[in-house]
């Protein structure tokens, strides 16, 4: 075989042959040819002439502000209750001559009801309001993935389509004549391709906000090379920083398995040294906020958040105009609806599970069990949990409750950062788990399963004597 191997012609041979056999070229110029460009290899010469030799310094991007922050940082999320209102309005105008679909027209009338207080703010209106303020603020956005103009669970309708000639409208896009772009585009199901491109635009565009959402969580899968090697480590491997925003729909609602999960898990377990930063809001004030967060302070590290589906349009997932002014994001939420000094229990849990045990707890009249919701889950808020934790000197047991299966979800990541919490004022108790059992699926995908195992953990939660 190398016999072979030696013998045969290089491939500069092969094709100065067929050049020469096709009278495109001689023999002596075929010569010429390659004796100057052995030459000019030898003297260390370009020899490719289209390449660039110069940078283009006009394309350089200063870092220098996003160096040395980490992600106690601060920065004020809050907007002057008049500015909201303001902005608002602006985002919920619809020029005349736009025939609006029936039920967008709906969405946007209960928008405006939003703006002048009329109505509790939904996510939907509490999102676009976090994109209005940071445009009225010189924050450039640029959103990418699968239908989220409208959202796939149409709570967004960022864009609005004309009815007569289905030309777009984007509200976003006129917040005041010198706002910087707003771009939002709809993406094609090719998630490994579209993340990487927005990965690559996000570090080389420190200001603003860049985000990726995927049609449901698991669609991150197939881009899962990406957020290994690059989005998990770039800034370890090469210095690189990165600043970009993946919203991955998540949550247990009895569906099929690959539409449950967004893999909370998976991204846990990618964090360390303060990579990344991983939350599971839980209403329209934190998204608000988070959102605002993510662009207005300088720390440059990509946010992963876990955002929802079935809440979305919760009765009890809402906030107000006031919320978004003078609050800011909470890594933890405690419980105010309870006496802390009566609370016997504090279960502790994130996302969606929230709501289930907070309607359940509401129908049987419990008084002494306390809901505390962690909001970020990377980097853990190890002080903020602490401090609420000692609010509840009298708790007779502390305890973790996931929607997740076991072996999935923030209890294996997690667990040992809420004992640590407990450790000043709590050292004698116990953290126990209450959740799903592990599985080798991400969830059950048969409804009436899906509910019975619900049921189970949710009675167990807010029962003494199971």
């Amino acid at each position: 075989m190398y016999d072979v191997i030696r013998k045969h012609s290089t491939t500069r041979a092969l094709y100065a042959q067929k050049l020469i056999s096709e009278g495109i070229l001689e023999q002596d110029e075929a010569n010429e040819m390659a004796n100057v460009y052995r030459a000019q290899l030898d003297k260390g010469e370009f020899v490719v002439h289209n390449l660039v030799r110069e940078p283009d310094t006009t394309l350089f991007v200063n870092w220098a502000p996003y160096l040395d922050h980490d992600w106690r940082t601060p920065a004020t999320t809050g907007i002057a209750l008049q500015e909201l209102q303001e902005v608002a309005a602006k985002i919920t105008a619809i020029p005349d001559g736009i025939q609006v679909q029936r039920q967008v027209a709906k969405i946007y009338d209960d928008r405006r009801k939003m703006a002048g207080g009329a109505l509790p703010l939904n996510w939907g209106m509490a999102e676009l309001l976090a994109y209005g303020t940071l445009l009225e603020q010189g924050f450039p956005i640029r959103f990418t993935g699968q239908d989220i103009r409208r959202g796939t669970f149409s709570h967004r309708h960022a864009v609005v389509l004309n009815q007569k000639d289905g030309n777009a409208y984007l509200p976003l896009a006129h917040v005041n004549e010198k706002q910087p772009r707003f771009d939002i585009y709809d993406s094609i199901l090719s998630e490994e391709a579209v993340l990487a491109f927005e990965y690559g635009y996000a570090t080389t565009a420190p200001k603003g906000l860049v985000i990726w959402e995927a049609q449901f969580g698991d669609f991150a899968n197939g881009a899962q090379v990406v957020i290994d090697q690059f989005i998990a480590s770039g800034e370890h491997k090469w210095g690189r920083l990165c600043g970009l925003t993946m919203m991955l729909p998540h949550g247990f609602e009895g569906q099929g398995p690959e539409h449950s999960s967004a893999r909370l898990e998976r991204f846990l377990q990618l964090c360390a040294e303060h990579n990344m930063q991983i939350c599971n809001p839980t209403t329209p004030a934190q998204i608000f906020h988070l959102l605002r967060r993510q662009a207005i302070r300088p720390m440059r590290r990509p946010l992963v958040i876990m955002s929802p589906k079935w809440i979305l349009r919760h009765k009890l997932a809402t906030s107000s105009l006031e919320q978004l002014a003078t609050e800011a994001f909470h890594n933890v939420i405690g419980d105010g609806a309870v006496d802390a000094a009566a609370a016997k229990r504090v279960v502790l849990c994130s996302g969606k599970v929230y709501y289930h045990l907070l309607e359940e707890r509401e129908e049987r009249g419990i008084d002494d069990i306390a809901l505390v919701r962690i909001e970020q889950l990377y980097p853990f808020p190890d002080r903020e949990l602490e401090e609420v934790l000692k609010g509840y000197a009298n708790v007779q047991d502390i305890i973790w409750c996931q929607e997740e299966p076991m072996n999935q979800g923030a209890w294996y990541s997690s667990q040992h950062h809420m004992r640590n919490a407990m450790k000043s004022e709590h050292p004698q108790l116990n953290l126990s788990y209450v959740g799903r059992d592990s599985s080798a699926s991400p969830a059950a995908g048969y409804m009436s399963v899906h509910l019975e195992e619900q049921s189970k953990f949710i009675n167990e939660a807010l029962s003494f004597d199971v």
